[in-house]
């Protein structure tokens, strides 16, 4: 699975390289979707183009689904759903976008880190409103609107979610604690005993830790006044909930509501849970056989997705759902996701035309 929609490029923005043109420079492919996820598409077209081409046959079927509007939490992933249901299809394995093979993303190792979701986060797309008396803006009163709407937010910022790590990164810990080095290793060796003091150390080293251990409250967009002269009636912020996999969008959406108190309006536009655990079976066994014959020096380890896929369409219906682009990523092109200068070596990218092809062969 890839989907071929990109999000949106900013005008403002300065790219190194126009966002849309894919020029090749020094090694390196730029452009919108490069990582997510058209890249994948394309590596995954050419690696069954080239094992057609050399007469191979898998044993298994396989099927091909590239969405058109992941990106907008759109219709085609459910209508391929659909339409393999109507046809009997039951998917020994299901492949989608998700981790990646990242260097320097686990404290105390070395080595990159192949991360294969088991499971995402659940999404919760939500408005905060707070509501006051307009008028001119030369007569303003205490409690207007905007303070409101201020005051939720930093108490939505003081407030996080409870931390607790969920069983897929408990999983992911005991496999990579013989990699890390120093005392914290034994400390992560201990994972399963030692859940509520790791979920607290993962809920304060950084955001993409403490987005491992907790659900996570983001604001995005805020509008109020029409007009710098005039009293805001209604002031409005965009707020992104993504679910941890230890409670459901309904139990995220109360706690928001109980945080922010009655003087703010809390719609809800669009709720899902997070998608079910995928096992660590056989399937999970040849994604991580794959990613040792063609990554020799990766750690292939079970994960968290933190964004939304297709994936989670699938996994409702079918248990062993797994997401990983076998691409290798450094920090700046993890920054590089949704925002500037998208960007994916040549070497990458042909590295991950190998993975899908030893994916194939291997079924």
């Amino acid at each position: 699975m890839a989907h071929q929609d990109v999000v949106p490029v900013n005008p403002r923005d300065e790219w190194t390289h126009p966002a849309y043109d894919g020029e090749v420079v020094d090694g390196v492919i730029w452009g919108r979707g490069t990582l997510d996820c058209k890249g994948s598409l394309v590596a995954i077209c050419a690696a069954v183009e080239e094992l057609l081409a050399e007469g191979v046959r898998p044993e298994q079927d396989v099927w091909l689904s590239f969405g058109a509007d992941e990106e907008v939490h759109g219709t085609t992933a459910p209508a391929a759903v659909e339409a393999l249901r109507e046809r009997g299809v039951e998917p020994w394995l299901v492949l989608d976008e998700g981790g990646m093979a990242v260097s320097g993303a686990f404290p105390g190792v070395s080595e990159p880190l192949a991360v294969i979701g088991l499971t995402e986060k659940g999404v919760v797309e939500a408005e905060l409103i707070a509501r006051a008396e307009g008028g001119h803006a030369s007569m303003p009163p205490k409690n207007s609107a905007p303070a409101k709407l201020a005051r939720a937010i930093l108490t939505l910022e003081k407030h996080p979610a409870p931390a607790q790590l969920p069983e897929p990164a408990i999983a992911m810990l005991q496999r990579v604690a013989p990699h890390v080095h120093g005392p914290f290793g034994a400390l992560v060796s201990r994972a399963a005993t030692l859940r509520r003091p790791l979920s607290k150390i993962f809920a304060r080293l950084g955001p993409a830790t403490a987005a491992m251990a907790r659900t996570t409250y983001a604001i995005t967009q805020l509008s109020g006044a029409p007009a710098n002269n005039v009293l805001a009636t209604t002031a409005t912020a965009g707020v992104n909930l993504r679910v941890a996999v230890t409670e459901t969008a309904e139990e995220a959406i109360d706690r928001v509501r109980t945080l922010v108190g009655d003087d703010i309006e809390v719609v809800v536009h669009s709720a899902y849970d997070p998608s079910p655990v995928a096992d660590l079976g056989d399937a999970f066994e040849l994604l991580e056989r794959t990613t040792r014959e063609v990554m020799p020096d990766v750690v292939p380890v079970p994960y968290v997705v933190m964004a939304a896929t297709d994936a989670r369409h699938f996994q409702q219906v079918w248990h062993n759902c797994y997401r990983f682009n076998p691409f290798r990523m450094s920090e700046a092109q993890r920054q590089s996701l949704h925002s500037v200068d998208e960007h994916l070596t040549v070497d990458s990218y042909l590295e991950g035309i190998r993975w899908y092809r030893a994916l194939l062969q291997g079924l």
